[in-house]
């Protein structure tokens, strides 16, 4: 069997003292004349050669949302999803999270917003957990069932292990 190509990446679950959770608005074009499929997912990206997944998601945190985090935040959930065309180029994705409690703040990371354009990024938006799971609009969430994991970090806070999420 040949072996997948995954991509690997890191996400932040940010809190902010409210416990709403910041997440990145994800515009991807369909196939010509369809619309575009919308993903809502935490802030990250993909680890590059010879970077660590924690030096990753410092760099990822300060270029998309603005975030200087100076600790090693805790890995909380872990997602593989082997689909192909899920990931431009991969077999499928593999998502660490990590937790990060923050004070509120305004997202602005160091990329110009040409270069989040070019990652598909087109807005931040901090979102409280009754939303996420009040929410039945067109748009998507990653994972789709966002709101289980995020209440139980909330209640049980952070767990033994990373839990494992679905699609």
């Amino acid at each position: 069997m040949p072996s997948m190509n995954l991509r690997h990446s890191v996400r932040a679950i940010i809190l902010d003292e409210e416990d709403r959770v910041l997440l990145c608005r994800f515009a991807f074009p369909g196939p010509a004349g369809t619309a575009e499929t919308v993903v809502w997912t935490a802030p990250g990206g993909g680890i590059e050669q010879g970077e660590t997944p924690l030096a990753a998601l410092h760099r990822e945190l300060r270029e998309e949302v603005g975030l200087v985090v100076r600790t090693d935040p805790p890995h909380v959930w872990h997602q593989e999803v082997v689909a192909p065309g899920h990931a431009a180029g991969y077999d499928g994705v593999v998502n660490d999270y990590f937790l990060v409690r923050t004070a509120g703040f305004v997202p602005r990371g160091t990329l110009s917003d040409e270069a989040l354009a070019a990652e598909n990024i087109t807005g931040l938006k901090w979102w409280h957990p009754r939303e996420v799971a009040g929410y039945d609009g067109p748009e998507l969430f990653s994972p789709r069932d966002l709101t289980t994991p995020l209440m139980a970090l909330l209640a049980s806070g952070v767990p033994a292990g990373p839990v494992p999420l679905g699609l």
